[in-house]
């Protein structure tokens, strides 16, 4: 016996070298062999990382792409590496415990295990895209005249037909809330706000008080190649008109709209004038169809019309075109 009672032949912690022992005679024995501080007995392949479910895993919504959504996150491994315990047994890679508890290997120490090289970092959970996904279909929807006017939906019903849950629909309805376009219905889901003529003239005319001025004071001291940098959306806004889809004529008026102001380098005239843009966009209630091809062709028209007034900066014009833009909205 050595001093504190153990024998010669225990083990060093945490060394991972070899012990000479002594005999009785104090002359050098055979050397013996540490355990393993880390797996002690058979190991095994080490456990593979926790993860969450693959996308899609609601479905995919008819128009959308697969939403990726959390799947149950499986047990992480211990921080020390995989398959790796702290206490009195070491729990090796294959699930085996030794619980002897002997004195002869030591605990593991978790924080010092190596990371497993196969360990990869999770993918982050796309919550908000999911929800914003739903949200693009539905305000498309809206403009389409395929959520009509007066009508009520239940979120539960919309996520089955889009293949998600009512959450992200839910959530997606409350944001249309907030911008006017539905309203609450308790314990039954959201009707569609019916809106009139006049509510569009007025936010036509407030379009106008707010976009009208700035592109006149552009048009005073931007040169023609500026805006003729803008002549591919003003043309795609003419190919999507002679489509005669009102929700894919939208999306490209918005765009047109929104990169004219975005010359003035003011992001929250950007942010009002697209909202305000947005909710001129809904149809009339009692009319939810799309208005007439040959009206968004004219419409279109006076987009590459204002174009080249702006560009041969010939303000008469641009305020002239500008008035009659919004007016016949």
């Amino acid at each position: 016996m050595t001093r504190e009672g153990l024998p010669a032949s225990a083990d060093a912690p945490g060394t991972g070298a070899r012990r000479t022992s002594t005999d009785a005679s104090g002359r050098p024995g055979a050397p013996e062999a540490l355990g393993d501080p880390w797996h002690h007995g058979t190991s095994g392949a080490p456990a593979a990382p926790g993860g969450f479910g693959g996308p899609g895993s609601h479905g995919t919504p008819a128009g959308l792409g697969a939403p990726t959504a959390p799947g149950a996150p499986s047990t992480p491994a211990a921080p020390g590496g995989p398959g790796v315990h702290d206490g009195p047994g070491v729990h090796d890679g294959s699930g085996a415990r030794d619980g002897s508890g002997s004195r002869g290997v030591p605990a593991a120490r978790t924080s010092s295990a190596p990371p497993s090289p196969s360990a990869a970092p999770r993918p982050a959970i796309q919550r908000a895209s999911v929800r914003g996904q739903i949200l693009d279909a539905l305000r498309a929807a809206l403009v389409a005249g395929e959520l009509a006017p007066g009508e009520v939906y239940s979120a539960p019903a919309l996520g089955e037909s889009f293949g998600v849950s009512a959450t992200p629909v839910r959530e997606a309805m409350q944001q249309l809330a907030v911008e006017g376009a539905v309203e609450v219905v308790p314990n039954r889901g959201f009707r569609v706000v019916e809106r009139g003529a006049r509510e569009l003239a007025e936010l036509a005319e407030i379009r106008g008080l707010i976009e009208a001025p700035v592109m006149l004071r552009l048009a005073r001291t931007l040169p023609a190649d500026d805006w003729e940098d803008l002549r591919p959306l003003a043309e795609e806004t003419a190919r999507a008109a002679a489509v005669g889809c009102r929700a894919t004529y939208a999306e490209a008026d918005r765009a047109f709209h929104r990169a004219l102001l975005a010359l003035a380098g003011n992001e929250q005239l950007l942010r009002i004038a697209d909202d305000l843009h947005r909710r001129a966009q809904w149809p009339l209630g009692g009319s939810p169809t799309a208005r007439a091809r040959l009206e968004l062709m004219a419409d279109a028209a006076q987009h590459l019309a204002l174009l080249d007034a702006l560009s041969a900066q010939d303000l008469s014009a641009v305020e002239a075109l500008l008035r009659e833009h919004f007016v016949s909205m």
